[in-house]
């Protein structure tokens, strides 16, 4: 069910109604369900998808920023093309802005829409941070920590702390303060989910599997929240669902596994997969090294049945309920290449 975010700038992430998962599931949370909508070849597919998601009663939809279209730019788009779904970066790294512009832009935007967007920021992965931005990595967990804290006084019009990787003493001008914007972190290492859950209004979270959100997740946020003095209570927990409404699930698995190749050569989704349980795939794609067929055909089916939601409109949605029930508040559907997403949507949605 869409909900009309923030038309009172109190109203908070996870101030719905709370409603109680089914029993054993960790804890009460909102129900909800998202989309992740990124832009292909043109912008008005994209566009269109999202007035679809708002009509169909998605709550939230997120975009990725990679190197095509800017994230931030193409959340403005969205913004003018809908009136009460929420909008949200799934992440933006913070490495490419300096702390100031990213408040300033977030602010921006979260005036334009009138109170529906969530600042969703990562550390993203060195070769995307030195290679592309010309930064270094240094100490991720203590530099997201510091970027936030800066992000966040900036937001609430207090002056920055002072810290060790960036300084600022920007103040917004001509733009009131936007104290409850949501900021939320990417995470996928036990300290970094950690933080998320001391600092952040959310986590996001991606190629982590219900096992690990039950096992390694909620119990790594709740160590957060309880370091912060705060119960989970609505903390927001984001989780992309590969999903697909298909009759050839072969083909649909198929083309996830391309698009989780370099996934599998990026140190930290290397670390969480295998925490997940999945280190064969791990050594199997070591094993593969330079031949791109095998690498593909070492990520299991197992593990691909735990991650997706790919199949008919049944398997769809008790995937994407799998993730519910494994404390994802906000389960969040994103397409698989070479199928019918907007399908998916509307299967999706329940």
């Amino acid at each position: 069910m869409a909900l009309p975010w923030r038309s009172q700038r109190s109203r908070r992430p996870g101030a719905a109604p709370q409603i109680a998962l089914a029993i054993g599931a960790p804890y009460a949370a909102r129900v909800a369900t998202g989309c992740f909508i990124s832009t292909g070849r043109t912008l008005e597919p994209a566009i269109e998808r999202v007035r679809l998601a708002e009509s169909l009663g998605y709550e939230s939809v997120y975009t990725t920023h990679i190197a095509g279209r800017e994230s931030l730019t193409v959340l403005t788009a969205f913004a003018l093309s809908s009136t009460k779904i929420r909008l949200g970066t799934g992440v933006v790294p913070i490495y490419s802005r300096t702390p100031a512009t990213m408040a300033q832009t977030a602010a921006t935007i979260d005036e334009l829409s009138g109170g529906r967007f969530t600042l969703g920021l990562g550390v993203s992965h060195r070769p995307i941070v030195e290679g592309w931005h010309g930064q270094s990595i240094d100490r991720p967990v203590r530099e997201m920590r510091e970027y936030v804290a800066i992000v966040r006084a900036i937001l609430r019009g207090e002056n920055p702390p002072g810290g060790e990787k960036w300084q600022s003493n920007f103040h917004l001008m001509g733009l009131e303060a936007r104290p409850a914007l949501p900021v939320y972190i990417a995470a996928l290492s036990p300290a970094m989910l950690r933080l998320a859950g001391e600092i952040a209004d959310g986590a996001m979270l991606w190629l982590c599997n219900p096992s690990y959100i039950r096992e390694v997740v909620i119990p790594e946020i709740r160590a957060g929240r309880e370091r912060a003095g705060k119960t989970l209570e609505g903390f927001d927990i984001v989780a992309a669902v590969p999903a697909a409404l298909t009759e050839d699930v072969d083909q649909a698995r198929s083309s996830l596994r391309r698009d989780l190749l370099p996934y599998f050569g990026l140190p930290f989704y290397r670390a969480m997969i295998e925490r997940s349980g999945f280190g064969a795939d791990i050594a199997a794609y070591d094993a593969a090294a330079g031949d791109a067929a095998a690498m593909q055909a070492a990520i299991s089916d197992a593990f691909l049945a735990d991650l997706a939601a790919i199949g008919d409109r049944s398997a769809v949605v008790d995937g994407v309920e799998r993730y519910r029930q494994a404390g994802a508040s906000s389960p969040c559907v994103g397409p698989v290449a070479h199928t019918d997403f907007e399908a998916t949507l509307r299967a999706a949605i329940g």
